[in-house]
């Protein structure tokens, strides 16, 4: 395995890196409230970051979140990448890749997802969707939402569409979220002309290259919230010295920073394999199972590091713990994720039968 980025993912990180560091700056993020910064994100499609995503593959596209979560900026990037522009290039057809695909390159269009469907919330009906999903990532700003049956079907729905229903909800984190609403909707199945929707094939690739994407975001969200305790208590002083000159803050910062590498490793690797074609459900969820776990100890450590100004809820540092413990419960915690890595284990052992 080599995780050494392409010049073209090194190129397209490095673009990243300096829009959202000249940019998502707190300011901005103060006005953006729970909503997307527009400015931000005509920037990044101006500049084709989304519209590489199909040449950098999902490698590249961790190194973009990487980028946004160590500034928490407010773009739907994740979403519009795993929901939108690898579902439909990988899954849709060629009809599909033609009239959709450029809208979600130059940001005219934003997709997101109603992942996943364990409660079975949302059933289709001679293609058309019922049922709801309690909140749904971006919503309020996408164009176009992917959605999961409870046969594990995917249904391309468009987001202001007759019998979709979208009510705002504000989650942990701000990510301009919404309920989204299905009332005899008329779907489009993703990849398939039948009507019927698409098997649970897809729809597990789809989930694992969202787990995959969402870990290498939280290895951002983990990295800016360390450097920002970092340099709080490099600069800090108590009794005449500085703060991390203490034994148990630099303690505290150490497992904080393998826990960050912990995640980051395990998603590039996931990724890697994703995009080289093998086999990549364990890796998904371990990456997932990092950042749920290891993510809630680093943004939780950020914080405290912080000390009382680790309390002001105005405090950058304390929109890195919002989207910590978002992203550590998305698409499942630790324990759960941990239950289907047990469960795949299992099932390869059986499968494999006695040595």
């Amino acid at each position: 395995m080599d995780f050494t980025p392409s010049e073209e993912q090194s190129a397209a990180q490095g673009l990243a890196a300096r829009i959202f560091g000249d940019l998502s700056t707190h300011e901005r993020l103060v006005a953006a409230g729970t909503g997307t910064d527009a400015g931000l994100w005509k920037e990044l499609c101006t500049a084709g970051l989304p519209g590489a995503v199909e040449d950098i593959g999902l490698l590249g596209l961790v190194l973009l979140l990487e980028e946004q979560g160590r500034t928490t900026a407010q773009v739907p990037l994740a979403a519009t990448g795993v929901y939108g522009l690898l579902a439909v290039a990988g899954h849709g057809t060629a009809e599909q890749r033609e009239r959709l695909l450029p809208a979600l390159r130059d940001g005219t269009a934003v997709a997101t997802g109603a992942f996943p469907a364990r409660d079975g919330g949302v059933r289709a009906v001679d293609g058309a969707l019922y049922g709801a999903v309690p909140w749904v990532p971006w919503l309020r700003d996408a164009t176009h939402v992917l959605v999961a049956d409870a046969e594990r079907g995917l249904w391309i729905v468009e987001a202001r569409g007759p019998g979709v229903t979208v009510l705002p909800v504000e989650t942990t984190a701000p990510w301009s979220a919404g309920r989204l609403g299905l009332d005899g909707v008329r779907a489009e199945s993703l990849g398939t002309s039948t009507g019927r929707g698409t098997g649970p094939g897809a729809y597990a690739s789809v989930l694992a290259a969202s787990r995959i994407a969402f870990a290498g975001l939280q290895a951002g969200v983990c990295a800016g919230s360390l450097a920002r305790a970092v340099r709080h208590t490099t600069t800090r002083e108590q009794f005449g010295r500085p703060l991390s000159t203490n034994q148990g803050v630099l303690l505290r910062a150490a497992d904080a920073h393998m826990d960050t590498e912990a995640i980051r490793v395990t998603a590039y690797e996931a990724a890697w394999r994703y995009d080289q074609r093998l086999d990549h459900a364990a890796q998904a969820l371990t990456a997932a199972w990092w950042a749920s776990e290891a993510g809630r100890r680093v943004v939780h450590a950020g914080q405290h590091l912080h000390g009382g100004t680790g309390a002001d809820l105005d405090h950058p540092v304390h929109r890195h713990f919002l989207w910590g413990r978002q992203l550590d419960a998305y698409l499942g915690c630790g324990s759960e994720v941990l239950e289907e890595l047990g469960l795949l284990i299992a099932e390869d052992g059986r499968q494999e039968g006695p040595s």
